[in-house]
């Protein structure tokens, strides 16, 4: 019998491990844990045998496929005696997306994150660019913070109080609108109607989310990490090469990448932006998956 794996996010990556040795809190490491050198060293010790152990069982794998270059790394170095991995991006619905007009009727100066309201999705970071951002000369009339996303229970719900708190104390509770739990025919309205998409995840394993605003037709500023930058988002182009989006990380890049997006969206800068994303995102197509997928188990079974 053969074990053929497609690994979407490591169990344990050496980011994590990284993150503890240097005793940053963060989402995964409770600042209680971070600020005690006896638990965080009881948490380390963990970590590390249990990247040992993920890394004897992943190397039983015959055939391995991941889905994106961030992966690829992590699982080459924790799977060591496994096979190479293949990267095989996950399938994106870019073909239904790119049916968005790009520019006619004119789009509204909206700033659209999509993402469920989870710690690591940082909308906290994009209220407060957002809230920085208003403050430039330039911004056009309207410009609004769109969150769309699911609330799965009690947790999520806090948090959407808690960014709402947020929004109070920094002056733009009238400027952030939260769109909760609603339908696919609601997302697809934003996205043909958005200007800029935004995404903050730190280390996002591929980026689904992004795809899907490239191919809609939204200048998308993502996180300078992970997927985004690995495989998504050209943002530093050499001669020859077209711009896909920009690369953030903090509050102050995330803010001036806004607000150039939205000052400047009715520049042809911007449309040729917006079509080099659209055309950039039929390489995470439902088709190329596929054809990916299907090349790769003939040639593995035959």
């Amino acid at each position: 019998m053969q074990v053929h794996t497609y690994t979407h996010y490591p169990t344990i990556s050496t980011d994590m491990l990284q993150v503890v040795y240097e005793r940053r809190p963060g989402h995964n490491h409770d600042a209680l844990i971070a600020g005690s050198r006896a638990r965080n060293a009881v948490k380390l010790v963990y970590y590390l045998l249990f990247s040992i152990a993920y890394g004897i069982v992943g190397s039983f794998a015959d055939f391995v496929m991941v889905n994106s270059s961030w992966t690829c790394n992590h699982i080459r170095s924790l799977w060591l005696f496994a096979p190479p991995p293949e990267v095989v991006f996950p399938p994106c619905d870019a073909t239904g997306f790119a049916s968005l007009p790009l520019s006619s009727p004119p789009r509204k100066p909206l700033v659209l994150s999509i993402g469920q309201f989870r710690p690591e999705k940082d909308h906290a970071l994009q209220i407060r660019s957002f809230a920085r951002m208003l403050s430039k000369p330039g911004v056009p009339k309207g410009a609004t913070l769109v969150l769309l996303g699911g609330v799965r229970d009690e947790g999520d719900q806090g948090r959407v109080d808690e960014l709402r708190s947020l929004c109070e104390s920094l002056g733009v509770e009238k400027r952030v609108e939260f769109v909760l739990n609603q339908p696919y025919s609601v997302l697809k309205d934003y996205l043909g109607k958005s200007s800029v998409g935004l995404h903050c995840m730190w280390n996002e394993h591929f980026g689904i989310g992004v795809v899907e605003m490239m191919a809609a037709g939204l200048v998308v500023v993502a996180h300078d990490s992970g997927g985004p930058k690995a495989d998504i988002i050209k943002d530093l182009v050499k001669e020859g090469e077209c711009r896909t989006g920009f690369l953030a990380a903090t509050e102050e890049q995330y803010c001036d990448c806004m607000w150039g997006a939205l000052k400047k969206g009715a520049e042809p800068s911007m449309a040729q932006i917006r079509e080099n994303a659209r055309e950039a995102a039929f390489r995470f197509s439902d088709e190329v998956f596929d054809e990916r997928m299907e090349s790769l188990l003939r040639e593995t079974l035959t």
